[in-house]
């Protein structure tokens, strides 16, 4: 595999289709590793380090929209969902759960080679921006070597370190699900009893701060039972 080249993987339970997409993805210069079982995937996953993950729902050993959900919180990859479920309630949950970018059956190849090849120009625009000390967003700035956010009047209020933490997995992950589980692991700490409730206070913090109203959220958006996602503009 030659390092130097983006990783694609292809999960799909059709030989035709994985073969097809392998050929087209390869012909655009791109490494692909192709597998027809989600368990086949997922042990292979632990060592590989894929940079678009294209998924089919319509797995044989388990639910698609599971792993796709995995997928986006866990791997850093780029996920884009390959389905002949064309619904629109289904296209919304699917990019809801984290899915990058969702393309239904049939399809034509160059499509998904177009797709793929916007997605990993895109992430390497946002692998620079939010790795940056200053971020604007929503009419703010954050200061994360400062600990700091200023309104655009030039007040200014100290972040804690762990609301710092926390804003930082919003801005880096825009509209996408973020659970508790994976603010308590950023945060580097273990699940007690009151779990919930302590990320829940520090997201109130945070949203105090930037006077974000939860009864009509501009910027963070809780999802019940399920955890939070940032709406909020995020500036190149």
């Amino acid at each position: 595999m030659n390092p130097q080249k983006s990783l694609i993987t292809i999960l799909d339970d059709s030989p035709e289709i994985r073969e097809m997409l392998s050929t087209a993805l390869q012909d655009a210069g791109y490494d692909t590793k192709s597998f027809g079982r989600s368990g086949d995937f997922e042990r292979a996953i632990r060592t590989l380090s894929p940079d678009v993950c294209l998924v089919d729902l319509g797995l044989p050993d388990k639910d698609g929209l599971a792993l796709v959900n995995r997928l986006a919180l866990e791997s850093g990859a780029a996920v884009i969902i390959i389905s002949g479920r064309n619904l629109v309630q289904d296209k919304i949950i699917g990019l809801e759960l984290g899915a990058d970018d969702y393309i239904t059956k049939p399809f034509e190849t160059a499509e998904v080679v177009a797709r793929v090849r916007a997605l990993l120009r895109r992430n390497t625009q946002k692998t620079v921006e939010t790795t940056s000390k200053v971020v604007r967003f929503s009419g703010w700035i954050a200061d994360f070597e400062q600990y700091r956010l200023t309104d655009e009047n030039g007040e200014t209020q100290d972040l804690s370190h762990a609301e710092s933490k926390v804003l930082r997995i919003f801005l880096d992950a825009p509209n996408r699900l973020i659970t508790r589980d994976q603010i308590f692991t950023a945060l580097d700490q273990t699940a007690g009893e009151n779990f919930d409730r302590a990320i829940d206070v520090r997201v109130s913090r945070l949203r105090t701060k930037l006077r974000d109203d939860p009864q009509n959220p501009q910027i963070i958006k809780t999802i019940y039972g399920a955890g939070y996602i940032f709406i909020g503009n995020v500036e190149g």
